[in-house]
């Protein structure tokens, strides 16, 4: 209805994965900068996570549209809920292989010899697993056997993981998972797009199906969009569709934020509306490095009376509150102090590499 009576070609907010429609958001910008490095090393593995619907798969299948097919075999893996031996089975059917009845050391010589072929005809091989959550740690030990393969000094298979930000908290902490981590050459964390990649964003994909301005989405409506969604694409694409919907059936020729507060209303009543968040996420690390945490104990302040009813329970109050600004002034000098106390052991740590570096280099 919403297409017909705007002219549209096709559905601009669509929830199934198409490349055309990819958007280059900044943090979608980084990600494919970390895959294009990842696949210029031509080794090891590349780690991409992001909540749902941070747009993972849909730059998963950006990447598979603007590869060279001539130079790279791409394989994409996107059932994980399976065990170490099926991993195998998949990968070897992704190379075209027979896997009915195969042993496991069968299956891996059959791979290998595969990997070795497409290598000889100038041809890289690239696995890209989707949903790297839900992985084994069996399954994950097959792929870094896989990583393994070399032929000449190179490696025969470059692996890209992509998950929801428990797998990013899996690889750093199960103890397994060890010399996984110590290939994994770089991580990105999809984070959402922020309140001016919005406008954008809904411009860029309604372009791309032949709008010519019909309907107008003022900048209230943005606003709203990106407070109703948080920049998440996927809540986005739902709440624009619905917009779309509530405004052709209102004949709007403008789509303001009260047309998206009706809309997000909508979804709410259907049990789609912004889920409420548990916890506040932690911010993303750069790169897979344990980082020491530094605990300054439970400083929670005692109760206090929230109706003080006589003038003692004034004064208990003005002790209280005295001996909480003291408080807050400790702990902002045991920081200052534990912040000076890293930096010294870290510089220190600098300054020693430095001299064995200068002896290294007398010798």
């Amino acid at each position: 209805m919403d297409t017909d009576f705007y002219g549209l070609t096709g559905k601009p907010f669509q929830l199934t994965p198409d490349p055309r429609f990819y958007f280059d958001s900044q943090t979608h910008r980084k990600a494919m900068a970390y895959l294009g490095y990842g696949l210029a090393q031509g080794e090891g593995f590349i780690v991409i996570t992001g909540d749902i619907g941070a747009g993972k798969t849909t730059l998963v299948a950006h990447l598979m549209a603007t590869i060279d097919r001539t130079r790279l075999t791409a394989i994409q893996i996107g059932s994980t809920q399976v065990g170490g031996d099926d991993m195998l089975r998949l990968t070897a059917q992704g190379l075209g292989l027979a896997t009915e009845g195969v042993e496991k050391a069968q299956l891996l010589a059959r791979i290998e010899r595969a990997l070795h072929d497409q290598a000889h005809r100038g041809k890289r091989t690239l696995l890209i697993v989707d949903e790297a959550q839900n992985l084994p740690v069996a399954a994950l030990e097959e792929l870094r056997m896989l990583s393994n393969f070399q032929s000449g000094g190179s490696a025969l298979v470059q692996i890209f993981l992509l998950g929801q930000p428990e797998f990013r908290d899996k690889i750093q902490s199960e103890p397994g998972l060890e010399q996984l981590r110590q290939r994994i050459i770089a991580t990105h964390h999809l984070n959402p797009m922020t309140a001016d990649e919005v406008e954008p964003y809904i411009t860029h994909r309604l372009k791309l199906v032949g709008w010519n301005g019909r309907p107008h989405f003022t900048a209230a409506a943005h606003a709203a969009l990106f407070r109703h969604s948080d920049g998440v694409p996927r809540r986005l694409n739902t709440l624009a569709t619905r917009a779309l919907l509530h405004a052709s059936v209102e004949k709007l020729e403008e789509i303001d934020a009260s047309a998206i507060d009706a809309a997000y209303t909508d979804l709410a009543a259907d049990g789609q509306g912004k889920p409420v968040p548990s916890a506040a996420p932690a911010a993303p690390e750069p790169a897979m490095i344990d980082r020491p945490r530094i605990s300054f104990g439970d400083r929670r302040p005692a109760a206090v009376p929230s109706q003080p009813t006589v003038l003692g329970d004034q004064a208990l109050l003005r002790r209280v509150a005295a001996l909480e600004a003291r408080v807050e002034e400790q702990d902002a000098a045991l920081r200052r102090v534990l912040a000076l106390l890293v930096d010294w052991i870290e510089g220190g740590s600098t300054a020693s590499a430095q001299r064995d570096a200068r002896r290294n280099n007398a010798a």
